[in-house]
């Protein structure tokens, strides 16, 4: 394992799976979170569990705060997360620049490691309808990367891999059960307690629970009662 990769590890499902696949790769994983004003906090403490089980070689928590601008259901409690289930259309979850901050961030903090690759764990597939999760905007973003930054500029191109683009939650799953995800681990739901138990209904739930079903495994998130 003597390459490195910066995974975006945000402490769900997705994202744990996603450093699995990179560890399975032969890298070594340099793991950025961020504290971002989300009202789900409990899944930072999900990904320093989900960092320290899977061997990352460094776990960093980064913090900008989006919730000075709201906007979001995710970022401003007086927006009530959806509970109905999955709706067409881009959802009030959806947070404005989130996904280009990180991975800005995993930009710069590659080019300071010399480090060429970046995972992150955006799916097109079982996804809530986010703009920022599509492989346009992750083929733009890497374009981009590559003509902002010295190394880029230099000859050395920096790759950003989303190895869960077009998999089901169910392959998700699948795959990272094999590659030895803990999911009791994780914490995905949109507004987990501060013990990281799911409320059940909202998106994020709703596309895990389904996930866990059409994979025939059991499902370990701990719930409210």
């Amino acid at each position: 394992m003597n390459r490195k990769a910066i995974v975006l590890l945000s402490g769900g499902l997705d994202s744990a799976t996603c450093l699995a696949i990179a560890r399975d790769q032969g890298y070594s994983g340099y793991c950025l979170s961020f504290d971002y004003g989300q009202r789900h906090s409990a899944e930072l403490r999900a990904a320093e569990r989900v960092a320290r089980a899977l061997g990352a070689a460094e776990h960093r928590v980064l913090n900008f705060g989006l919730a000075q601008f709201g906007g979001s259901a995710l970022t401003d409690t007086s927006i009530a997360v959806p509970t109905e289930g999955v709706q067409p259309g881009i959802p009030v979850t959806y947070v404005p620049a989130r996904n280009t901050i990180m991975l800005s961030l995993a930009m710069a903090w590659a080019e300071v490691l010399e480090c060429r690759d970046i995972f992150v764990g955006v799916n097109a597939v079982d996804y809530s309808g986010y703009p920022d999760c599509r492989p346009e905007y992750i083929a733009a973003f890497e374009t981009m990367a590559n003509l902002a930054t010295k190394a880029g500029v230099e000859g050395h191109r920096l790759h950003i891999h989303a190895p869960l683009m077009n998999l089901s939650k169910a392959d998700i799953i699948r795959t990272g059960s094999a590659l030895g995800v803990d999911y009791g681990l994780t914490v995905s739901c949109y507004q987990a307690d501060d013990a990281g138990h799911a409320c059940g209904v909202c998106d994020s739930c709703r596309l895990r629970a389904e996930g866990f079903a059409a994979a025939g495994l059991a499902d370990p998130t701990p719930y409210r009662r």
